[in-house]
């Protein structure tokens, strides 16, 4: 009698920076965040790809009023992904410990979760998850931010912002572009990362990571309060 093995369904999330630190932050948050992760990786290979959120950019804002370099600021900025990335790691007890520094690397680990942050200048995690899920044929790629998907406009500055529930990548793209501008801006999506997706045919869902229960609903193939976006 012949045994058949299915691989696990690989699902990439890019958690932004501002979910895993921000002023709510709290141990509650991350103890269920812990306990969704474990039970959902029974069933999914989890990639989670780590942001720098506010701590990066105040980095690199200091660092661009003393004329560094932009690559210089990029490189700062990747530093505190992978810190932010090593404090989940630990948090999640089942992912690795040694943070890759490259989507390959990350690729080839066997952990039930893999954590990583940025890699290289030049984009943001964004396009780093992105890069991943295009590698690992990931059956969808996961924005988790600290906003409820796309909007019109930044839903942090106007209380009128209207939330997009479908966008085209064409639609992303040609309002955004694929160009890289510079190192912290703090935008939903990323072009070079918009390029990959679109290239790679990736189904990708934007949503509010801090919403843990909107979050499992993506994964799990059901109704979510976010983005999709259609490729």
């Amino acid at each position: 009698m012949f045994a058949y093995y299915f691989p696990m369904e690989s699902i990439v999330i890019s958690i932004g920076g501002s979910v895993i630190l921000s002023e709510d932050a709290n141990i509650s948050f991350f103890n269920e965040l812990k306990t969704l992760l474990k039970k959902l990786s029974k069933d999914f290979k989890l990639y989670l790809v780590v942001g720098g959120g506010k701590t990066a950019r105040a980095y690199i804002n200091f660092g661009r009023k003393l004329d560094f370099e932009e690559n210089i600021l990029d490189a700062i900025g990747i530093d505190v992904t992978k810190v932010n990335a090593k404090l989940l790691a630990n948090i999640l007890e089942i992912s690795n410990k040694k943070i890759p520094n490259t989507t390959d690397e990350a690729k080839e680990l066997k952990n039930p979760i893999i954590v990583m942050g940025g890699t290289t200048p030049g984009h943001s995690t964004d396009m780093v998850g992105a890069e991943l899920a295009e590698k690992l044929d990931a059956s969808k790629f996961i924005i988790a931010t600290n906003v409820d998907g796309v909007y019109d406009k930044d839903p942090n500055k106007f209380k009128d912002a209207k939330q997009i529930k479908e966008v085209t990548i064409r639609q992303l793209i040609d309002e955004y572009g694929i160009e890289w501008s510079a190192a912290g801006k703090n935008i939903v999506i990323d072009g070079p990362a918009l390029e990959i997706i679109n290239r790679a045919k990736i189904p990708t869902f934007v949503l509010n990571g801090k919403r843990l229960d909107q979050l499992e609903k993506a994964i799990t193939n059901q109704q979510f309060d976010g983005t999709i976006i259609k490729i």
